[in-house]
């Protein structure tokens, strides 16, 4: 049980550092509420659940390739930057009593999971963690056991998830509309800042 938890823990662990998700899904909570930053997190998790499975299968080499990591690159430079501008136009519009119907919920997932899949640092941190903890695992234990293991590392990352919803929401609830607007234009540019350290890497695999 102990061992179970350690991997719990170490799914907490490897959402907590702050990147393009948590402040996108920090910016969902704040202007639209718990459910949307909830599923935009759960969205996100589902991608993470795919790249999992990848790395078990060993089908993610092919993302190593050089074509594959400058596209990616790009196409997540694309979506972080257009996701922090629209932050930006929108954050001076952001009303505690926000309409959830201005945008569906599933809609909210599928922005999570397009954001999360469209990540190279996504694939780049499975493969080097996931994989680790595989080979370490696997090395030690059967193989059912992996899959409790993993099982484990996805519960942590879905605990952070309900945790960041949960912040967001309180933000939306206690901070006055100007501290919202605030919040929102620095997640925007927090989003802008990471698209462009994509854009910079992808132009480097181009022509370096």
């Amino acid at each position: 049980m102990s061992l179970f938890l350690s991997y719990v823990i170490l799914g907490l662990s490897l959402s907590a550092p702050i990147g393009p998700i948590n402040a996108a899904q920090m910016d969902k909570g704040i202007k639209k509420g718990f459910w949307h930053s909830w599923l935009f997190g759960l969205g996100a998790v589902l991608a993470d659940i795919l790249y999992m499975v990848l790395v078990y299968m060993g089908v993610v080499h092919f993302l190593k390739t050089p074509f594959m990591q400058t596209f990616l690159w790009l196409f997540g430079a694309f979506v972080l930057t257009y996701t922090g501008i629209e932050s930006l136009i929108s954050a001076g519009k952001v009303t505690i009593s926000a309409n959830k119907r201005e945008e569906g919920l599933a809609a909210s997932a599928v922005s999570g999971f397009l954001m999360s899949i469209s990540n190279p640092m996504t694939i780049l941190f499975w493969l080097g963690i996931y994989g680790s903890v595989l080979a370490k695992t696997a090395s030690e234990y059967a193989a059912g056991d992996l899959l409790i293991f993993s099982s484990a590392i996805i519960l942590g990352v879905l605990i952070w998830d309900f945790t960041m919803a949960g912040m967001s929401s309180i933000f939306r609830k206690f901070f006055s509309q100007r501290a919202i607007t605030a919040l929102s234009v620095l997640s925007g540019l927090s989003l802008i800042g990471f698209g462009i350290h994509f854009g910079v890497k992808a132009i480097k695999l181009l022509f370096f």
